[in-house]
């Protein structure tokens, strides 16, 4: 059994606890907390369980990784606070754990990865012998395995798109959903997110790890960006109120260009309202979905939609980042300390867990 340390108990975290503690290779042996208020408590309440599962969390950093955990799953956000996040993750990797996270965007796609977020990885690998992985969903799988893997079903390829339609009112981080993305705010409000040059800094990397995969040569990266108003004034049952004339909708696209050409895109379209821009893509059921579509001999079109904790999409889609990660952990244990990306991690099937049951 790898112990394992879960760092953070928010929207990751959560699911993180459900998933080592369903593992068949890995025990939970620390949960760590910022908030006061969730020191002492187990970590199966903190994770919606029904059960304890003897695992008090507590606010001690040093204390945790004086335990040399053998894996850390890093759940704390690293949207606001990177560089605190890459401080927290050198320090976990410099005591020989394996890290797995969705914290860090640049790191996605490691190899072309800033040297200022690379160095000291690389530095603390080399001193500890850890291991560090980033994935997630958007990031994530949904932009570099699963892609990757339907495009071996096709006979010949014209273009990958890779699309994440969700909407947000039912995505529990409003300072993320109001002022990252922008939602609710004025239409001349510049949301953070949406930024000249950020969506390539955060998409671009699965861009390129697709590219790589198929064995093309990329011309440029470019970015589109479009912002749609809500018409009326909306009520959600978990985000609150968002008012007519603010920002309703967004839609934007990474194009990976070849040959003079969009081929490899990554397109988001976000709502707060499905009643928003209903001209541009819809899931099939109006609530989230993340689409890979593979233009060429034959088109295919495959569609995931995930649900967790009472049928919510976006939780689902967490747990999958979530299960990406720490279904990954034993595989990093096994192989050679260092600094690895989605084409170096297999996704495998999940031997051991057939008929397992969640604590």
């Amino acid at each position: 059994m790898i112990p394992t340390i879960v760092w953070g108990t928010g929207n990751v975290g959560r699911a993180a606890i459900r998933a080592v503690a369903a593992h068949p290779a890995l025990e939970l042996t620390g949960v760590l907390v910022h908030n006061p208020d969730k020191v002492g408590r187990d970590a199966g309440a903190l994770a919606g369980l029904d059960v304890d599962l003897g695992v008090a969390a507590i606010a001690d950093i040093d204390a945790l990784l004086a335990t040399r955990p053998g894996a850390v799953v890093y759940a704390a956000s690293g949207e606001i606070r990177p560089e605190e996040a890459l401080a927290d993750i050198v320090r976990a990797i410099a005591v020989g754990a394996v890290v797995v996270t969705p914290a860090l965007y640049a790191l996605y796609d490691s190899t072309n990865a800033p040297a200022e977020m690379r160095d000291p990885v690389l530095a603390a690998i080399a001193e500890g012998g850890g291991s560090l992985f980033v994935s997630g969903v958007d990031p994530g799988w949904g932009n570099d395995v699963l892609p990757l893997l339907i495009s071996g079903l096709g006979s010949t390829i014209d273009v990958v798109r890779c699309q994440e339609i969700f909407d947000y009112s039912t995505y529990d981080q409003p300072d993320s959903v109001r002022y990252l993305v922008g939602m609710g705010q004025p239409m001349d409000y510049q949301p953070p997110m949406l930024l000249p040059s950020v969506p390539t800094m955060v998409w671009g990397g699965q861009i390129r790890l697709i590219a790589k995969g198929l064995g093309v040569e990329l011309d440029e990266i470019r970015e589109t960006v479009d912002r749609r108003a809500l018409d009326a004034t909306v009520q959600t049952v978990q985000m609150g109120e968002f008012e007519a004339g603010t920002q309703g909708a967004v839609r934007f696209e990474v194009q990976g260009i070849v040959d003079g050409e969009p081929r490899i895109v990554i397109e988001h379209v976000t709502r707060i309202h499905p009643g928003c821009a209903p001209d541009w893509p819809t899931p099939p059921d109006g609530v989230g979905a993340h689409r890979v579509i593979i233009e060429g001999t034959p088109r295919i079109e495959v569609s995931v939609e995930s649900t967790d904790e009472g049928g919510n999409r976006s939780a689902g889609g967490n747990a999958t980042a979530v299960g990406r990660l720490v279904n990954a952990i034993d595989w990093l244990v096994e192989a050679e300390p260092g600094l690895y990306d989605a084409l170096d991690v297999p996704l495998r099937a999940a031997v051991g867990k057939f008929g397992r049951k969640q604590p």
